[in-house]
């Protein structure tokens, strides 16, 4: 029986360095398989994912071999981290190594609702040459409201600054006195608040129980009337029927959605909506970020598996069920 599973597509030279350690079996399809899966990872010391692979109580349950679980990504929402956590099993992910790429990509979208880049890209393909329909409007001087300020929100903020943008926060976990939001010059402030000052509104959410559903219909209303919606984060922090009504109803201006409550997703009104940007969860999708990713991941996997602690642990570094072998 192998020693790791990987659930998910995993390459590169690191990934190549593990398996010449360690009996590795991978299969990118695996997660779609939940029977194959519980039968793989019943002997398994070590079990790897990505967002697809719900790591349940009853899966880590079906592994008494198991030590850890790496999350070759930054959201545990699919990974039961409490029930790992009682079971004495280590969850290990990696939350800075793609942040750059979704900073990134946070102000590709806000560039490209600002400035009608797809839709006037399309229609000047279409034979078209129509200036005077895609007028659009400036960063500069605007204010961004990051709505979940961790590292994410952070690197795409200080990129906003370099636009001349200002910066509204809002974390609840953190104080006016953070040394990041003094670096961004930026205002800690309540969401209702943030939403009603923003001209663009960018989420940088974990899903959790008190995210899920946060951006709904109450929220979208108290928004600054044309302002420019972002989610780059997790789907489930939106109500998806909510932002189509906002939209369709003008108090939002515009939105770019890398991230879906469903996915992937059904075909419904948001991908009718001419104001709207939709891309398929590609947002830590780069060559470096992925090579980051894959090397923080198989790296501390071995780690655990030589008896040493997680340098990235979600809770407990060091596995229960190692100590009582």
């Amino acid at each position: 029986m192998p020693d790791i599973v990987i659930s998910e597509y995993m390459h590169g030279a690191a990934f190549e360095a593990l398996r010449a350690r360690f009996d590795v079996f991978l299969d990118a399809e695996l997660w779609k398989k939940p029977d194959l899966l519980a039968e793989k990872v019943k002997n398994c010391r070590a079990l790897i994912v990505r967002n697809q692979t719900p790591v349940t109580a009853a899966l880590i349950d079906a592994a008494p071999e198991l030590l850890v679980v790496g999350r070759a990504g930054v959201g545990l929402d699919n990974v039961d981290v409490k029930h790992a956590e009682q079971a004495g099993v280590v969850v290990s992910f990696t939350p800075d190594q793609n942040a750059i790429s979704v900073a990134e990509i946070a102000m590709g979208m806000m560039l490209s609702l600002a400035r009608f880049i797809p839709a006037a890209n399309q229609d000047t393909k279409n034979g078209n040459w129509q200036r005077s329909k895609f007028m659009g409007t400036e960063l500069y001087g605007k204010t961004l409201g990051i709505v979940g300020a961790g590292k994410i929100g952070f690197l795409t903020a200080r990129r906003a600054m370099a636009f001349g943008m200002r910066v509204l926060a809002y974390d609840p976990f953190l104080s006016q006195d953070n040394i990041l939001l003094s670096e961004l010059q930026g205002e800690l402030v309540e969401l209702d608040e943030l939403l009603a000052r923003a001209d663009v509104v960018s989420c940088h959410l974990p899903a959790t129980p008190q995210t899920t559903g946060l951006l709904n219909r109450e929220r979208f209303r108290k928004m600054k009337r044309g302002a420019l919606f972002i989610n780059t984060s997790r789907g489930k922090v939106v109500s998806e029927p909510d932002l189509v009504e906002a939209l369709k109803s003008g108090i939002v201006g515009g939105a770019a959605l890398d991230v879906r409550s469903e996915e992937p997703p059904k075909t419904g009104e948001l991908e009718t909506l001419p104001n709207v940007i939709l891309t398929p969860h590609i947002a830590a999708f780069t060559r470096e970020a992925q090579e980051r990713v894959s090397r923080a991941i198989c790296e501390d996997i071995a780690r655990v598996l030589d008896g040493k602690p997680s340098m990235s642990a979600a809770k407990s570094a060091v596995p229960r069920r190692l100590a009582t072998k």
